[in-house]
């Protein structure tokens, strides 16, 4: 088997039709149809998730409760199933701990992709072992238990933001563009008007209480990208 996703969506159908095209890939489902049973889920089995599809209109508590649940517990990636296409629902999922998003009604095999992607990207920062840690003017992070602290005191990272924030320390005195960072951390084609990038830099920013017209750590090169000197 190649993964266990876990779906939480309280429309049958779609739960349904999610689980027959991951089933052909080779992935293991689990269905949860409310909030209270994905999160009894993620507190007695969040070991076996690899990854969760995540609606936001759920009947009983809503999918940002049960993400918020979730980041407490695990750090699988987190894709986000929704027909709301408002920007600060994405904002506000991004800002909680989702690592994407898909809008309803969508392709499955699109989902499909999406699972893969976030997958390919988990399972290879998993490998990044070669060094214990990386220490850079106080930024200090951990490679095996993936902390990562700031002159001693831990800051809470979602996978992405650290995968984002290693792929950048790793890189130290390098420009690393956002078509780069996208590509390699997303594993998707870059798209020239996507601001992923940039939402998810600015939320690591803040996390890391840079100052954003002046960071210490981050920094930005004008139409060229990101570096960490």
């Amino acid at each position: 088997m190649m993964g266990k996703i876990l779906i939480v969506d309280d429309e049958n159908e779609i739960a349904d039709l999610l689980e027959f095209y991951l089933n052909n890939e080779g992935y293991g489902v689990i269905i949860a149809n409310t909030g209270e049973d994905a999160i009894h889920v993620v507190e007695n089995s969040s070991d076996n998730i690899d990854l969760a599809l995540l609606d936001i209109m759920l009947p009983d508590i809503d999918g940002f409760t049960v993400l918020k649940t979730i980041r407490e517990n695990s750090f699988f990636p987190v894709i986000m199933v929704t027909a709301r296409i408002e920007d600060i629902d994405k904002i506000k999922g991004l800002t909680i701990g989702a690592d994407d998003y898909i809008t309803k009604p969508f392709n499955p095999l699109e989902v499909v992709a999406r699972v893969k992607a976030q997958l390919r990207r988990t399972k290879s920062y998993n490998k990044t072992q070669e060094l214990e840690f990386i220490d850079i003017n106080g930024l200090h992070i951990e490679l095996a238990s993936h902390k990562v602290s700031i002159n001693e005191k831990e800051i809470d990272l979602t996978p992405l933001e650290y995968d984002i924030l290693l792929y950048l320390a790793k890189n130290k005195g390098r420009i690393i563009s956002s078509e780069e960072l996208f590509t390699n951390i997303w594993n998707e084609r870059y798209l020239g008007n996507n601001n992923t990038v940039m939402a998810h830099i600015a939320r690591l920013r803040e996390k890391m209480s840079e100052d954003a017209r002046n960071p210490k750590f981050i920094k930005t090169v004008w139409g060229v990208g990101y570096i960490i000197e």
